[in-house]
């Protein structure tokens, strides 16, 4: 709870405290009791939740939920709805069930809506059999799947790489008349690139998914899609595309006709199949399409994981002298796609680009400048000079990087010849430790039901 008082800093105490207050300070005015408080109504904790989501503390929701309950506040079907988002935004499956086990503890039914959520985040946490189990439980329930379940249970069974549960679902859909519309193509897509182990055939598969998808139909635009653009969840989100963080994104970021594409080429860099990616790309040509920067992005990373760091970069200089908005993006693409494998051209071209992203006054975000520093910390030879420019700029900044950066980080460091009462060896240690708390966890929850 000391995380709420800093991010509420002056308003709150804990939950023990706050309990502590009533208990010895029960003649408190009104007044004083607003002021220690953050949230007094669904209202005002609603904004709490969406704003702790927003900032990536999907953490604190129980501890919030614990206020609100000890707070007297009774939660609404919308603030359960915000809860799971939550939990669904932060991977958070144990939380996302604990919140419909309270829902269902205080008569309020799970919606269709709710049970979206809830086999999404199945999906991003690779459960595909629990999410089968929500659905057969939507049935016993009488809750109505609608086209738009159907299509998170089959990106949920994708994400796992379940082809047997993912085609099966297309056999149901079509069973019951649902046509497949281009999220559906991107499931199908995606299973056959997580599938363990790939077949030979896998690049051709995505490429005949891809000419399939060409007539793909509408599915019914339910009240349910509404409803999540209230609550700022797109559909992308909701069926963890790879496009779900850059889809609110302007500038010609992501043009959402082309999800197929944005799916199928992404499946080809992390697969580094580049024959099969230009075929893509010939295949958008002739559609009249051209790239948008999310599909930029992933010819970048299907070049320079693939070793071919000259390609790469040569992709990256055209569109930053065509004239169009620079995106971060596109830099941290490219240094991350020429640290792979820690070669001395790889990580001095990712140093380079570093300097030049700075100079034009782009910075690392919390997550973007985590995401490359554990990367770069594991380089086992050279100076190490980019994983500390990394950490120079965000320190430059005042922004810490993730446990799992900085643990990596310290390790590396340490594995080199560095004096023990080295300034930059103290600091990690310093911040290394002041991490370690904070991301210890209790007794383990027990499991979801």
């Amino acid at each position: 709870m000391r995380k709420l008082f800093q991010i509420f800093a002056g308003q709150r105490n804990s939950p023990l405290l706050r309990a502590l207050g009533r208990r010895y300070f029960a003649g408190s005015t009104e007044e004083v009791y607003a002021k220690r408080n953050y949230a007094s109504n669904v209202s005002e904790y609603n904004t709490v939740i969406n704003s702790l989501s927003a900032q990536r503390r999907h953490f604190l929701l129980r501890d919030v939920y614990d206020d609100m309950m000890l707070d007297g506040v009774q939660p609404s079907r919308d603030i359960f709805h915000s809860l799971v988002v939550g939990a669904m935004r932060g991977a958070r499956l144990h939380d996302a069930f604990f919140f419909r086990e309270q829902m269902k503890t205080l008569g309020l039914v799970p919606d269709v809506a709710l049970y979206n959520f809830l086999i999404s985040t199945c999906g991003k946490c690779k459960y595909s059999d629990k999410a089968i189990h929500i659905l057969e439980e939507m049935k016993k329930n009488e809750v109505k799947p609608t086209g738009q379940t159907y299509i998170c249970l089959l990106n949920a069974c994708a994400v796992s790489g379940r082809t047997d549960h993912v085609y099966a679902i297309v056999r149901d859909m079509t069973a019951a008349g649902l046509g497949l519309n281009k999220f559906c193509y991107a499931g199908l897509i995606a299973a056959h690139k997580n599938k363990i182990p790939l077949t030979d055939d896998t690049a051709s598969k995505i490429i005949e998914l891809v000419e399939q998808s060409k007539g793909w139909s509408s599915i019914e635009a339910s009240k349910d899609m509404a409803e999540n653009v209230m609550i700022g969840v797109s559909e992308e989100e909701l069926y963890n595309l790879p496009t779900a963080e850059y889809v609110h994104r302007r500038g010609g970021f992501v043009n959402r006709q082309l999800t197929v594409y944005h799916v199928a080429l992404h499946a080809c860099a992390d697969l580094r199949n580049v024959e099969a990616m230009e075929t893509l790309l010939e295949m958008l040509k002739k559609d009249g399409k051209t790239p948008d920067v999310f599909l930029i992005m992933q010819t970048m990373r299907c070049y320079l994981y693939s070793g071919n760091l000259d390609r790469g970069l040569q992709i990256f200089m055209e569109y930053i002298n065509s004239g169009k908005p620079a995106m971060i993006e596109l830099f941290v693409t490219l240094i991350e796609g020429a640290m792979v494998g820690h070669t001395p051209k790889g990580m001095e071209l990712a140093q380079d680009t570093l300097v030049k992203m700075n100079a034009r006054g782009f910075f690392l975000s919390v997550k973007m400048g985590s995401d490359l520093l554990l990367i770069a910390a594991g380089e086992k030879t050279g100076g190490y000079t980019t994983a500390n420019y990394i950490w120079d700029l965000m320190q430059a900044r005042k922004i810490t990087p993730s446990l799992p950066a900085v643990e990596a980080y310290y390790r590396g460091l340490k594995e080199r010849e560095i004096p023990e009462d080295d300034a930059r060896l103290i600091h990690v240690s310093r911040v290394y430790e002041n991490l370690l708390p904070r991301n210890r966890t209790g007794p383990q929850r027990p499991s979801v039901g």
